[in-house]
């Protein structure tokens, strides 16, 4: 009988605690799923604000290429020469573009389109980027749960959610790479680590496959289809379709650097094999595949460290395994040999690759990843690299705009990583030290930062809250009579926190098992139970550091929530206040209320209805991508940035004198020139204060522009104290035409100072438009003069005027 009810109290206990897993499994479904309606909705406030409209300047070119897309098909769009970009050289899109956006919106849009749902391809752009901050945030609670469990992968997955450094990415209309390609990254990180833990080769392959999404897109994966059958075969491929994003190379170097510190640390493992060795060598395959990489994936120095990881790797899992089948004397003399050949080998392969770095005069690094090695590479060899705000290192006031008071919750975090160490815990804190460095280089990495501090963050939380919440539970008032001493030794006066959590421990351990019988369950919580009572001091410690005071428990409580209520407080006015204005359409506030400037958008509608369809158009490359998209007019160049000399070009006809600057842009065939102003309205990102830039960029080409010819003592001016050369470039003249006008003085609002030059006019060059605030101002190039024909006719009348005076003198005048 009372092994009967022994067996019914089992069955009833797995019963309950199956219906528990249930319950638990169910709440964390529904977390997750608030989790995800939370990072779509908070990325709508420029939609409800504002309007559904594509934002800033690259995703207009993204946009541009999807809406191609699905209208020639996949084929076409790998063979697109793009003669409209570049002019006259044009541009290859399906070779210098990474496809994965491109695809997955493609994907997107044909889906609802076969379900009968008809959006428009501008629409799906726009919500591209939320709808991948949910996937980002569930991807993130998989990688936290992988190393701390599902609280802290909750926890993590909320914060990420409205990390602000994220939503400035991936705001409804932010349609550019970064918004597919973090949620690429986050879960290629995941894959691995889940490979780490289990060892298991599909893992392993989703891994590599998840990789090739951060990429590239094989053209054989993809197709727009009219049949069923064959989109079904589509969608399922592209769930691992490919990237988006040149940051790739952070997950090429971050993995194997977390490789060989398992190696020196003595982790090394049959997971760790599995895990790494199918990355490298699928791939790199795949990412050879992918047109923009192709080559350069095994040829330049930004792969070369996995590729030493993986023979390092390899001579480990030999000398592993040679260790299993030879005694102890043998593997001293395999060891010998193989460390001989494998340094010898290493040697080789390190001269091998010493050569063909040594022949490349950049040393097989692009120059992104110099300027990130080398903060100042950018600024003394690359200034077009420079020139990019985005590539400037950020500042205290950035991290705290983007973290917020994350970064108090970091260290604790890293501690807690610690408590014990794992292998997916110490990638945690890799991947946190890692992009710490890269994020203070450059200032677009903030957002490779901001799902690593998102883990830490929310590990520390949950272990925060865990031990609060176990003190409140397992609080019993503290006395001087119930205090254990030397010599009690019975297990009534050891600590009730600690039974019970030995208790709740050994239940889990039971329960992950699932093989061990009652009888030795019982002796071991027989046995433990007598440890703790012959132990009369180490339980009071563990009470000490496990069970705080109830005062101090309910305050460190409410000072989490305030202080969780206060990123909440600022990641809702970043998302509705910072990041929700769309570049296009710019806003201010002032004392008579809400002003609106839409000048951009009024420019290229003009040139869209008022100029040829051949018509090409100079501008200087920031406003590129939009020029095309939006007034689908024919450019110099754009954002693509990919011609030096071409740019270069183009900032030396900005900074000319206007005939200089006329014969260069007539040269080109450029019939308009358009400038970008702010000196009415007080706009800082206009051409005058990007002036320099396109200075020094145009003098690395041609010698003849030097920057000092445009400073006065070191100082940049537009007043009067300007250079002669600076008040006579044809930037300046273009800026400030008939400025003086507008209020008689010609204050520029934008430099806080009267102009220098305010009387002038231009001889090569016409007005045709400037928008209602003057931040947009388009010039025509007046045509060349034909002067040989009018010298033709004054010469030809000169001389015959000539002859009919000779020819007079030969005759006489009959009234004489």
């Amino acid at each position: 009988m009372a092994e009967l009810e022994a067996g019914s109290i089992s069955m009833a206990a797995g019963g309950g605690g199956r219906l528990r897993n249930a319950l638990s499994g169910m709440l964390c479904a529904f977390a997750l799923l608030l989790i995800g309606v939370l990072a779509f909705s908070i990325r709508l406030f420029s939609v409800i604000k504002y309007e559904s409209v594509i934002h800033e300047f690259d995703p207009y070119f993204n946009y541009r290429v999807t809406q191609f897309l699905s209208k020639s098909g996949i084929y076409e769009f790998w063979n697109w020469f793009d003669d409209r970009t570049w002019y006259p050289l044009g541009r290859v899109i399906g070779g210098t573009v990474y496809p994965g956006l491109t695809l997955t919106a493609g994907t997107i849009w044909w889906l609802l389109n076969s379900l009968n749902i008809p959006l428009s391809v501008e629409t799906v752009c726009v919500f591209t980027a939320p709808i991948f901050s949910a996937n980002a945030s569930w991807a993130t609670y998989l990688l936290t749960k992988e190393a701390k469990g599902h609280g802290a992968g909750l926890m993590a997955a909320t914060i990420l959610a409205m990390v602000p450094s994220y939503i400035s990415r991936s705001v409804a209309g932010s349609y550019d790479n970064e918004a597919v390609a973090i949620f690429a990254l986050i879960f290629t990180f995941y894959l691995y680590v889940k490979t780490l833990n289990t060892g298991s080769l599909f893992y392993a392959t989703l891994n590599a496959l998840s990789y090739f999404y951060m990429v590239s897109f094989s053209s054989k994966m993809f197709r727009i289809a009219t049949s069923f059958r064959k989109f079904f075969t589509l969608y399922c491929i592209s769930a691992f379709q490919v990237c988006s994003w040149g940051g790739y190379t952070f997950i090429i170097n971050l993995i194997p650097m977390h490789v060989l510190l398992c190696i020196v640390t003595g982790r090394y493992s049959s997971r760790l094999y599995v895990a790494y060795a199918p990355l490298v060598v699928l791939g790199t395959l795949l990412a050879a595949l992918v047109p923009v990489v192709g080559f350069n994936a095994v040829l330049t120095s930004e792969h070369f460290a996995s590729f030493l990881v993986f023979i390092i790797l390899h001579v480990v899992a030999l000398v592993y395994y040679i260790k299993g089948l030879l005694t102890p004397r043998l593997f001293k003399v395999a060891m010998t040999f193989v460390l001989t050949v494998g340094l010898a080998l290493c040697l080789a392969v390190v001269a091998i690759l010493a050569a063909l770095v040594a022949s490349s005069p950049t040393k097989g690094w692009s120059g992104r990843s110099l300027s990130l090695l080398d903060p100042t590479y950018a600024s003394k060899y690359i200034p077009i690299i420079a020139s990019v705000s985005e590539h400037q290192p950020p500042t205290w006031p950035s991290y705290f705009m983007a973290i917020n008071v994350l970064a108090f919750l970091v260290p604790a975090g890293i501690i807690s990583c610690f408590l014990p160490l794992s292998d997916a815990s110490s990638f945690s804190v890799l991947y946190l030290v890692t992009s710490v460095y890269f994020s203070g280089v450059m200032v677009r990495l903030m957002l490779v930062l901001a799902p690593a501090v998102c883990i830490l963050s929310g590990i520390a939380l949950s272990e925060a809250f865990n031990v609060l919440t176990r003190s409140m539970k397992f609080q019993r008032p503290i006395s001087d009579d119930t205090l254990p001493t030397a010599g009690d030794s019975t297990p009534g006066s050891s600590s009730t926190a600690t039974i019970t959590t030995s208790t709740k421990n050994a239940n889990i351990k039971k329960e992950k098992m699932g093989t061990i019988s009652k009888e030795r369950s019982s002796k071991k919580s027989r046995k433990e139970t007598e440890l703790v009572g012959s132990s009369p001091v180490r339980p009071e410690k563990e009470e000490k550091l496990c069970v705080l005071p109830s005062e101090a428990s309910a305050m460190g409580i409410l000072f989490l929530i305030m202080l969780c209520g206060l990123y909440v407080i600022h990641c809702v006015w970043a998302a509705a206040e910072a990041y929700s204005a769309p570049s296009i359409v710019l806003t201010s506030r002032s004392h008579d209320g809400l002003h609106v400037y839409d000048d951009f958008r009024e420019s290229y509608a003009w040139l869209r209805h008022n100029t040829e369809v051949d018509d090409k158009v100079a501008s200087w490359w920031d406003y590129g991508y939009q020029t095309t998209a939006m007034a689908n007019r024919t450019v110099i160049v754009d954002n693509n940035t990919w011609n030096n000399t071409h740019i270069a070009t183009v900032g030396t006809a900005m900074s000319s004198p206007e005939k200089g600057a006329w014969e260069i842009f007539n040269s080109l065939d450029v019939k308009y020139v358009l400038v970008v102003f702010g000196g009415l309205i007080g706009y800082p990102s206009d051409d005058i204060n990007k002036f320099l830039w396109m200075v020094r960029i145009g003098g690395g080409e041609f010698p003849h522009i030097k920057e000092q010819d445009y400073l006065r003592d070191g100082n940049y001016r537009v007043d009067a104290q300007g250079t002669p050369t600076m008040l006579n470039c044809l930037m300046y003249k273009l800026c400030y035409y008939r400025f003086a006008e507008t209020d008689g003085k010609g204050f520029d609002r934008a430099r806080r100072y009267e102009i220098g030059r305010k009387h002038f006019k231009l001889t090569h060059f016409e007005e045709v438009f400037t928008t209602q605030h003057w931040m947009v101002r388009i010039y025509k190039l007046k045509p060349q003069k034909n002067r040989v024909r009018g010298k033709l006719k004054l010469k030809l009348k000169s001389s015959s005027k000539t002859s009919l005076m000779r020819k007079g003198a030969g005759k006489k005048n009959p009234w004489q």
